[in-house]
């Protein structure tokens, strides 16, 4: 099975000198919590909830900066026609939860998550989810002693 087939294609984008309160309503409104950065079709970026809640108002940073000075710039990312269970078992590894997909011109061309997967594909989405669940080093939130 290929990305393609279970990529979810309609994706709503954001462009870097857009503010990061236009992103956060554009996220409401799509009940999602990412955003592709794109300029010219082209994925420069990707902007997170976290990273609007993290980067930017904890940093006392206003709804009018623009998601440029908040979005990640390393981005991972799959192509269309890549092995869906190379691409989850990859996404697992990585400890991602959803990736920008693009063609092989570059294009964005829709994003693939989790969800995708898990409705279309369970297998895959089983070795994912176990691969992104491992546990992690000490949590900082932890109950101290």
């Amino acid at each position: 099975m290929r990305v393609s087939e279970v990529m979810t294609r309609q994706v709503r984008i954001c462009h870097s000198g857009q503010s990061i309160g236009d992103c956060a309503r554009i996220m409401q409104e799509t009940d999602c919590g990412v955003l592709p950065v794109a300029e010219r079709n082209r994925l420069v970026g990707m902007v997170t909830d976290r990273d609007i809640a993290v980067r930017a108002v904890a940093a006392g940073k206003g709804p009018e900066t623009a998601v440029g000075e908040v979005m990640s710039r390393q981005v991972l990312f799959c192509f269309d026609d890549q092995d869906l269970d190379h691409i989850a078992r990859s996404m697992g590894e990585a400890r991602v939860r959803r990736l920008p997909v693009v063609d092989r011109a570059s294009n964005l061309v829709g994003i693939l998550s989790l969800s995708d997967i898990s409705l279309r594909h369970k297998p895959a989405a089983a070795d994912a989810v176990t691969r992104l669940s491992r546990r992690g080093g000490a949590h900082s939130q932890a109950a101290q002693a």
